[in-house]
């Protein structure tokens, strides 16, 4: 008995560690929107960050210090310990990332500011935020932030940290929706990703800030506003400075420009290293690009020729521009939007809204910073289809092996076209429930499928179900729809099977 108590403690002790390190990780990053602040001249929102950034830093160094014997033990760090460190991290964090937003007295509740924080991490970029456009150029930089941070991903970001190598890195790091290893040990891969992002940062930004400028924006707000609108576009986000998003800035340029980069985003970040390493023959052979580019290209067709017939736009650059790139956007999950909230409903009519909840469904890359059930498992599915219609053509003693490629030659077998296909079928299953929960609260079958499509694959675009008066329980449910999504459940259900676990095994030892 006393054994088993011992082993339940230590777990905790290991969870609460590592917990405690990423929160630490995160909490420190407070201190740019604050210096933000201070740049501006916003004391209030300046104070926000520093009274945030202390709650959490205490916060982190309580958990760490409780489970400082961790680092002095030789104890391994299972495959569970992992998992609950990823999937607690990100619950803990939503919390405490919403204070300053709860501060600003720009949201209506702590829940819709917990709500606003949980779509910027999984790069949904839902919004419940009030005045969009009069809130603090800090608390702007920290939302943008989020996405950021969110798309590559918390625990990537707090294993670039790490002193040492360890044995849970690569179980946490899985545990985040990563599986594609760059480099031989995790810290490295974790950092060739923030490198992979900070290289395409620069150039983004930079590239932005000069057509920002060309607009009419004078060189700060252009500089910040090109800075925003990267972090977004290439976290796949959607979130931006602005109540109008991309339309704002009336520019065919910039919205060019952000299509690219949302485009780059959307692709597995094993690709931007093995064309980074000369290998440009992988965009060919990959079966992840070979997914999406079919899968965009038939979106995109399927929508121009459907809403052709209606006749809503005037010529080809008004279709690029409203349809190719909101259609892009939607499938790379990015979630900027090119035509107000409600036109989606009341002009696309219901073809051009399940084209568009399909896009949003299906989503980008695995091992990006986007969502939705990824176009490796589309891929993959669609493979194991072929395989066995070919099988049952074929003599059964042709023991034929079947192959894909994904960075490198993979046999393609049963258990990985299970395991693919018991994802999508969970994305599927969140997606219903979302539909069926809009409608019971009396929403149109078309608002609540594009609205639960969008949050289920982690997308932003809003049919205008999502505002700070919808129902509570909506927006509950809409937090851990986003939170799954993102996480792709096994993480979550690792979670709570944890916890049933300890529970369990508590109420027997007493």
């Amino acid at each position: 008995m006393k054994r088993e108590k011992k082993k339940k403690a230590y777990s905790i002790e290991i969870i609460s560690y590592y917990t405690g390190y990423i929160i630490f990780i995160i909490s420190s990053l407070m201190i740019i929107p604050a210096v933000v602040s201070l740049f501006f001249r916003e004391w209030s929102a300046m104070l926000d960050f520093v009274i945030s950034s202390s709650i959490s830093f205490i916060f982190g160094l309580a958990l760490t210090m409780f489970g400082l014997r961790t680092r002095e033990s030789k104890s391994n760090v299972h495959w569970k310990h992992g998992f609950a460190v990823a999937a607690f991290s990100w619950l803990v964090l939503t919390v405490l990332c919403a204070i300053p937003y709860s501060l600003s007295g720009h949201t209506q509740s702590f829940l819709d500011a917990c709500f606003d924080v949980m779509s910027g991490f999984t790069t949904t970029g839902l919004v419940l935020l009030q005045d969009l456009d009069h809130i603090s150029n800090g608390l702007n930089m920290w939302r943008h932030m989020l996405t950021f941070i969110g798309g590559q991903g918390m625990i990537v970001l707090g294993l670039t940290f790490l002193v040492k190598e360890t044995g849970g890195a690569y179980k946490m790091y899985v545990a985040e929706g990563k599986d594609i290893e760059l480099l031989p040990n995790v810290k490295g891969t974790a950092r060739q990703i923030w490198k992979i992002s900070i290289v395409y940062l620069v150039i983004g930004t930079v590239v932005l800030w000069i057509i920002g400028m060309i607009i009419g924006l004078n060189p700060i707000s252009a500089l910040f506003h090109g800075f925003y609108i990267f972090q977004s576009a290439w976290s796949t986000g959607g979130f931006a400075p602005n109540s109008q998003n991309i339309m704002y800035y009336h520019s065919i340029m910039y919205e060019t420009v952000s299509m690219i980069l949302f485009i780059l985003g959307s692709l597995n970040f094993g690709l931007h290293y093995a064309i980074w390493q000369g290998k440009r023959k992988e965009v060919v052979k990959n079966i992840e690009t070979q997914s999406f580019f079919i899968t965009s290209f038939t979106v995109c067709i399927l929508a121009l020729a459907g809403l052709s017939r209606l006749h809503i736009y005037p010529d080809a650059v008004a279709g690029f521009r409203r349809i190719i790139f909101n259609v892009l956007s939607a499938h790379t999950t990015t979630g900027f939007g090119a035509v107000y909230a409600r036109q989606f409903i009341n002009e696309w009519g219901d073809f051009g809204v399940l084209i568009m909840v399909i896009a949003m469904l299906i989503g980008g890359s695995a091992c990006s910073t986007a969502g939705g059930f990824k176009g490796l498992r589309v891929g993959i599915v669609f493979k194991g289809l072929i395989m066995d219609v070919k099988k049952l053509l074929t003599s059964e003693r042709n023991m034929k092996v079947y192959k894909f490629h994904y960075i490198k030659e993979r046999v393609l077998d049963d258990v990985l076209i299970k395991s693919s296909a018991i994802i999508i079928i969970c994305y599927i299953v969140i997606f219903s429930i979302g539909t069926l929960l809009g409608t019971y609260y009396g929403y149109s079958l078309s608002d609540s499928a594009f609205e639960a499509a969008s949050v289920t694959g982690n997308v932003g675009l809003s049919g205008g179900v999502t505002t700070p008066s919808m129902p509570v329980l909506l927006k509950v449910y809409y937090i851990i729809a986003m939170y799954l999504g993102r996480l792709e459940f096994l993480t979550v259900f690792a979670l709570i099977g944890y916890i049933i676990g300890g529970i369990k095994k508590y109420v027997k030892n007493r």
